[in-house]
């Protein structure tokens, strides 16, 4: 159900903003071609808050209070410290293929890390990976496998239960979080389409998410270039769209948590967003507000 929601510019002039937070009364968002990590306040006033040569992707931080970005394209997890210098945290080549993507970080400081899974560039077909899970040493080890272009992931405010996106299956899906970290007993949060074909049309694409207080998802798909809140199961309360564009990414924050970031952009993929200037940043307010992590 399309919802007539006010929303509002808050940051334009972005190549490819992904991977939105809310930390510390500002927004948080990587910008792919821009090769920055910007903090954003709320009246749209930014600054570049780590410069990452790979291009950045998911955010999280440290119990510490290190920020720990993905950097895509040479597999790398980077932790700047509350001093500002950084350093790497993990090299996590030898555990996935494709570029790293989204990730969360747990109340533990561990990182679950996705990654595309295959070289989407080079015209490789659609292929299963695990999510990767890093310790707050650095070490890593596999966990959630056979998962279809892990993207937005959320851990519900107990700690207990993972969500992931798969991005080219179509669905979310559900892992038991036990004490040292590993995933068990998955399930079928919400299958949102069948799962197409390695190389069929993919007809709904969930991307970056957040979780509301309800338990229910805000899912930005990037196919339909929409913005859904959804149920477990799949039913679907909301839809917010804006015209013209269209929305990969979302997170609930500001002062109340009632405000939702969208990450918005004419189209995707490197070759049209790498020289592009005409990503943007909106808001709008919901009612009901965040909750978990991210």
């Amino acid at each position: 159900m399309e919802m007539q929601r006010e929303v509002r510019l808050l940051v334009d002039g972005g190549s490819f903003f992904e991977c939105p937070r809310w930390h510390e009364g500002r927004w948080w968002v990587s910008d792919f071609h821009r090769h920055s990590v910007f903090a954003v306040g709320p009246d749209g006033q930014h600054e570049v808050a780590m410069t990452v040569d790979a291009q950045p992707a998911g955010l999280g931080w440290l119990p510490d209070g290190s920020l720990l970005v993905a950097s895509m394209k040479d597999h790398r997890l980077l932790r700047q410290w509350p001093d500002g210098s950084v350093t790497e945290h993990a090299d996590l080549t030898g555990v996935c293929r494709g570029y790293l993507n989204d990730m969360v970080v747990d109340g533990e400081g561990r990182a679950y890390v996705g990654n595309f899974g295959y070289a989407v560039a080079a015209g490789e077909s659609r292929a299963a990976c695990p999510l990767v899970c890093v310790d707050v040493d650095g070490s890593a080890r596999t966990v959630g496998e056979d998962l279809l272009f892990p993207n937005g992931t959320v851990i519900t405010d107990e700690g207990r239960t993972l969500i992931v996106a798969e991005t080219m299956g179509c669905r979310l899906s559900a892992f038991a979080v036990q004490p040292d970290g590993s995933l068990t007993d998955r399930r079928i949060w919400a299958q949102l389409a069948p799962t197409p074909a390695p190389d069929a049309e993919v007809p709904i694409g969930p991307d970056g998410c957040c979780l509301d207080a309800e338990g229910h998802l805000w899912v930005a798909d990037a196919f339909g270039r929409r913005c859904l809140r959804i149920g477990e199961g799949g039913a679907i309360s909301e839809e917010i769209t804006i015209p013209g564009q269209g929305i990969y990414a979302c997170m609930l924050g500001g002062s109340d948590g009632q405000t939702l970031l969208m990450c918005v952009a004419p189209n995707f993929g490197e070759a049209n967003r790498r020289e592009a200037r005409d990503a943007s940043l909106y808001t709008t307010e919901v009612d009901v507000p965040h909750a978990g992590l991210p």
